[in-house]
């Protein structure tokens, strides 16, 4: 599934990752997180993980975001979602996400979980924007400075409801 981005710029699209998008993933990476992936990990995940799926935002040959997930039976777990600094507030997060989604709902995932850091407030309200509940929290997840991580799910189609348990957390 390619899909192209119609309405702010005709010459981005998402696409399968390919190794030589690894270079910049990982440098997207090492700017907009603080416990980015190594290269090696990207590589690992294309090569030799065949539960893995992973798409880049491409513009004109240019790597401005990239997305990640794994597809484990019906579930479906974002590793990763990121958009470069400089292209924010258009929506290409957004447009990422709901790509995963739907690659992983034509797999046959019913649904699809992640972990956010309580902190993140704008990709908080993407993720519940998507239809996304936190149903846990994870205390000291992150290793850069403990912070705690959300677990948010969010059912794919008709059939992947919800964790029970799962309640709006502020």
């Amino acid at each position: 599934m390619i899909e192209s981005a119609s309405t702010h710029d005709a010459s981005i699209r998402i696409r399968p990752m390919e190794e030589k998008d690894v270079n910049a993933v990982s440098a997207l990476d090492r700017l907009v997180f603080t416990l980015p992936w190594s290269y090696e990990s990207f590589m690992h995940e294309l090569k030799h993980n065949p539960l893995a799926r992973y798409y880049v935002l491409d513009a004109g040959g240019s790597v401005i975001g990239y997305a990640g997930m794994w597809l484990v039976f019906d579930e479906a777990h974002v590793t990763n979602i990121a958009v470069h600094p400089e292209k924010r507030g258009r929506g290409w997060g957004e447009k990422l996400l709901r790509h995963l989604m739907a690659v992983a709902r034509d797999c046959g995932a019913s649904k699809m979980s992640l972990e956010v850091r309580v902190s993140n407030t704008i990709a908080l309200r993407l993720y519940k924007k998507l239809g996304f509940t936190i149903c846990g929290r994870r205390k000291g997840y992150y290793q850069d400075n403990g912070e705690d991580a959300y677990v948010m799910w969010a059912p794919l189609n008709d059939e992947g409801a919800v964790h029970d348990g799962c309640e709006e957390v502020e």
